[in-house]
C-alpha cells in the first residue's frame, strides 16, 4: 500500500501532548508514530513497562493515552500484554466482544534488552498477537543514566563514568533485532525518525496488522543522556543512519531486507561529536577508540548486506 503522507499526518492524535516528557526527546515521537499507524476503526490496548514514558505520560488522574492503558511493572510489559491478548482472543470467541482490539506494548531498552526481556521472550516464542515497540534510548535514562545492555561501547553514564580508571562503558550494545528474529517470529523491523517518518509509520503498520507477534526497535535519542542540543534530535537520528550505526532493515518471516542504504555512508565521528556522553573520546590519546569502533559498525554493516542479499 502506498504511503498516504497527509492522511496519516491528519489522523487524530491517540497519544497527546501535556506530557512530561523532555523537550527533544524521541520517545513520544515513537509513540505517536506507532499510535498513529492504526486504522481510525480500531481500538488499542497498550501496557507500558515502567520508564521514563510511564512516568511522564500517566501521572494518576491525568493521561496523555486515548486507548486503554495498563502500566505495568519494569520487567514484565510482555507478560501483562500477552495475557490481556489472550483474555480478548477467549471474549471474542464466545461473541462477548465485537469491536477489534489490537495489542502493543511499549518498553525503553531497560524493560526491553534488560529487566523485562524474559517475558519478552515467553510472549514472542508463545505467538501471542501483539507488537512489542523498544524505544531505544540506550541507557536507564529514568533513573540517573545509567548504562544498559543497549549502551554503546565507550559512552559516558553515571555507570561507566570517564575518567582515570576508565573510558566509558567496555562493552558492545547488545544487537535486540537480531535476538528478536531468532525467535522466528513474523516480523522485526528497526526503524527511527528520517525524512518524512515513511519508514516508522509503514513498519508501524506492518508490525501491528502482521497477524502473531512483532517487534519493533526505534531509535529514540534522549537529550539528557547523550548530552545533545535538544533541537537536534532528527540530526543525530539521520547521522546514526547515514553512518550505519542503526541500519534500518526489517525480517518478515525469516527474510531479512534492507529499508535504506546510504549513497555516501558517513564516518562513525560525525555520529559520535555531537553528543557529550563521547566528548572524551575526541582527544589525541583516545583516537584509536573511534578506530576501534568504525571498524566495529563497518563488520556489522557488512554482515547486515550478506544477510539482506545486498553488496557491499
Amino acid at each position: 500500500m502506498a504511503y498516504a503522507f497527509k492522511e496519516t499526518m491528519n489522523k487524530p492524535e491517540r497519544f497527546t501532548g501535556g506530557h512530561r516528557m523532555c523537550a527533544g526527546c524521541g520517545a513520544p515521537l515513537a509513540v505517536r508514530g506507532v499510535m498513529r499507524s492504526l486504522k481510525e476503526t480500531d481500538q488499542a490496548v497498550v501496557a507500558n513497562a515502567t520508564g521514563c514514558l510511564e512516568v511522564s505520560s500517566f501521572t494518576y488522574p491525568y493521561t496523555s493515552w486515548k486507548d486503554a492503558y495498563i502500566h505495568n511493572a519494569f520487567e514484565n510489559a510482555g507478560a501483562t500484554l500477552s495475557g490481556a491478548e489472550t483474555a480478548y482472543r477467549v471474549l471474542k470467541k464466545k461473541g462477548k466482544i465485537d469491536d477489534t482490539y489490537k495489542f502493543i506494548a511499549f518498553g525503553g531498552d531497560g524493560g526491553t534488552y534488560d529487566i523485562g526481556f524474559q517475558s519478552l521472550s515467553g510472549a514472542m516464542e508463545r505467538g501471542h498477537d501483539m507488537v512489542y515497540v523498544c524505544y531505544d534510548n540506550g541507557a536507564y535514562m529514568n533513573t540517573g543514566i545509567q548504562r544498559s545492555s543497549a549502551t554503546p561501547k565507550y559512552a559516558d553514564t553515571t555507570t561507566t563514568p570517564v575518567g582515570t580508571h576508565g573510558q566509558g562503558k567496555a562493552e558492545y550494545r547488545k544487537d535486540i533485532a537480531q535476538v528478536m528474529a531468532a525467535h522466528e517470529i513474523p516480523y522485526v523491523a528497526q526503524t527511527t525518525f528520517i525524512s518524512n517518518f515513511k519508514d516508522l509509520h509503514e513498519k508501524a503498520e506492518t508490525a501491528i496488522y502482521t497477524e502473531g507477534p512483532a517487534f519493533l526497535n526505534i531509535l529514540a535519542p534522549c537529550p539528557r543522556g547523550w548530552r545533545y542540543e535538544t533541537e537536534d534530535l532528527m540530526e543525530i537520528c539521520k547521522l546514526a543512519v547515514d553512518t550505519c550505526y542503526w541500519p534500518l532493515f526489517e525480517v518478515k518471516n525469516g527474510v531479512w531486507s534492507l529499508s535504506y542504504k546510504p549513497k555516501d555512508k558517513k564516518p562513525i565521528e560525525e555520529f559520535l561529536k555531537p553528543q557529550g556522553r563521547f566528548k572524551h573520546l575526541f582527544t589525541k590519546e583516545n583516537e584509536h577508540r573511534i578506530e576501534e569502533l568504525q571498524a566495529e559498525v563497518d563488520r556489522k554493516w557488512e554482515a547486515l548486506l550478506q544477510k539482506c542479499g545486498e553488496t557491499v
